[in-house]
């Protein structure tokens, strides 16, 4: 049995810049359940989707990227009683802990869309939400010249709800670029009554989607596919009705929920059947356990669920952890900021940034960001990873 004063549950971007800024706070006690041998920085998957970056660029070995001093614990958690203050895992045992971080990370739900199972990975089918599939996002659209294109979002929170889009726009400039957009079909489906939650970010990809030419079905989802067919069936929420698209290539993102484990356990929100795990949108601090905190995409705020937001949580979380432990009450407190880099060509980005208010918060002064801009584009591909692996995972950024 292993006992800890600090256990944070998960080693991705949250937990490890949480980890990160809690040995730079002095703590001496901290360790990280995680089996992953591989961390990877998955922004970048879009762009490898769309041809702009290499895949091998978003994967550094988990072992650099673990804070130095911090206790690493190789196994996967699979529940958590928070009344015996213990976190069990996968081979039978388990770790007690004095006080508890939550980042687990968001599940795939891929077997929610029907048959898509039989068919993610080929025939034209993919999606950059797997290291393993997204260059086959890219093999697939440079091998279409002509036909039609499916780019589909689930209903629910998901991570990096921008994501969706951009893979759209980055496979219509590059048919754009072919001189095969005129030849090309594209539908993007969005369970959304509008582009974007934040009109003034809306309102601009309203112009890059009619600027490609694409049919967007709002208010919509995908809820299966026909492999042999090479159909999609698309179903309306709007009007309750159904309908069948064609595809000869297809980017799909999977419906997501909290892993099914924190769903069962006692810190999920009872009121939300995705299972995330229910904190205070502000303290991050959990609702009936207070030694327990959550952040990223595992957490029940309403923030959208960005590496972004995770920055500006972290600070927070580490900040009334220390509070708590000293017999304080939470002092920091989180506004719901995140930001999407939404990739609209091959060559440009915007910066959309917004918080609880759901109105633009631009943090970078005199550049406008929410226009499509090229300096943009360098921010996305090389600016944005550097700060994630020299800044965020080291707890200084």
């Amino acid at each position: 049995m292993a006992r800890h004063k600090i256990v944070i549950v998960g080693g991705g971007s949250a937990g490890l810049t949480v980890a990160a800024r809690l040995k730079r706070q002095g703590q001496t006690d901290v360790a990280v359940v995680d089996p992953a041998s591989t961390h990877y920085y998955q922004p970048l998957w879009t762009l490898v989707g769309g041809g702009r970056a290499p895949v091998e660029a978003s994967a550094r070995s988990q072992s650099a990227v673990m804070p130095k001093g911090v206790t690493w614990i190789r196994r996967a958690a699979v529940g958590v009683d928070p009344d015996a203050k213990q976190v069990a895992l996968d081979d039978g045992s388990h770790v007690d802990y004095e006080y508890l971080v939550m980042c687990p990370g968001i599940q795939l739900d891929w077997e929610k869309i029907t048959g898509l199972g039989q068919t993610l990975g080929r025939d034209g089918v993919s999606s950059n939400y797997l290291y393993e599939l997204a260059p086959a996002t890219w093999k697939f659209i440079r091998d279409t010249r002509s036909g039609t294109a499916v780019f589909t979002m689930p209903a629910g929170p998901i991570k990096c709800a921008g994501a969706p889009q951009k893979i759209a726009y980055l496979a219509a400039d590059y048919w754009r670029e072919q001189g095969v957009l005129d030849k090309m079909d594209i539908h993007l489906v969005l369970p959304t009554p509008g582009m974007f939650g934040v009109k003034e970010f809306s309102d601009i990809l309203v112009g890059v989607a009619n600027r490609y030419g694409i049919t967007v079905h709002l208010q919509s989802e995908a809820i299966s596919v026909n492999p042999d067919a090479r159909e999609v069936t698309i179903a309306d929420r709007a009007n309750d009705t159904e309908a069948t698209l064609g595809y000869d290539v297809m980017h799909m993102v999977p419906p997501q929920s909290a892993p099914d484990w924190v769903k069962k356990s006692p810190l999920a929100d009872p009121a939300n059947p995705a299972g995330y795990v229910e904190i205070d949108k502000h303290t991050m601090q959990h609702t009936r356990y207070p030694d327990v905190f959550a952040l990223g995409d595992a957490g029940s705020s309403p923030n959208s669920k960005t590496g972004a937001a995770i920055r500006k949580q972290a600070p927070v979380v580490v900040a009334n952890l220390v509070d708590v432990m000293a017999g304080r009450a939470p002092s920091a407190r989180y506004g719901g900021y995140a930001s999407c880099p939404l990739t609209t060509s091959r060559h440009a980005m915007l910066l959309a940034e917004f918080d609880y208010s759901m109105k633009p918060t631009p943090s970078i002064p005199v550049i406008d960001t929410i226009k499509e801009r090229r300096d943009m584009w360098y921010l996305k591909r090389y600016g944005l990873p550097a700060l994630y692996w020299q800044g965020m995972l080291r707890g200084v950024a």
